[in-house]
């Protein structure tokens, strides 16, 4: 298994996985071709320093991936954190080790950009995420709230 950043001919696949469970098929639309929407995000994300999509390949299949954000901060003293969101591993390759090795990979990949924390968002509804990220040893810590804005476009 290797980890590398994603490109975008890994879009279709990654859009699969996010709308491969009970709350990504309510919010993510995997047809062919991909709506346009994808395509400009990831661009986005390319274009912005520290923000990419790390994913977990094996003979050329795409097992598993998660979205990995360095954020400077000024809160303690400047600190520098690392944001995880957007976990998911193949349906087929699940409770083989490809999110553990995914997370190592994340972990080493924020040590070596200097941050002292590791942050992760998790729906409440994911009882066995929960499980694997204590697992992984992080720890409840904040309640998070959020405020959806209408759509710009």
């Amino acid at each position: 298994m290797i980890f590398r950043k994603a490109i975008v001919y890994d879009l279709p696949e990654i859009v699969r996985m996010l709308a491969d469970d009970e709350l990504g098929s309510k919010r993510e639309q995997y047809e062919d071709p991909l709506p346009t929407a994808y395509y400009e995000a990831f661009q986005e994300m390319e274009n912005q320093q520290g923000n990419q999509v790390l994913v977990a390949v094996e003979n050329e299949q795409l097992l598993g991936f998660l979205q990995l954000t360095f954020i400077p901060g000024l809160s303690r003293l400047g600190m520098k954190r690392a944001q995880i969101e957007g976990v998911r591993v193949d349906q087929k390759h699940r409770g083989k080790g490809v999110g553990e090795k995914l997370f190592k990979e994340a972990i080493s990949l924020s040590k070596k950009e200097n941050c002292s924390m590791v942050e992760l968002t998790t729906d409440k509804k994911r009882k066995d995420a929960h499980r694997f990220y204590e697992r992984l040893g992080f720890e409840s810590s904040h309640d998070g709230m959020k405020l959806h804005l209408k759509n710009p476009s």
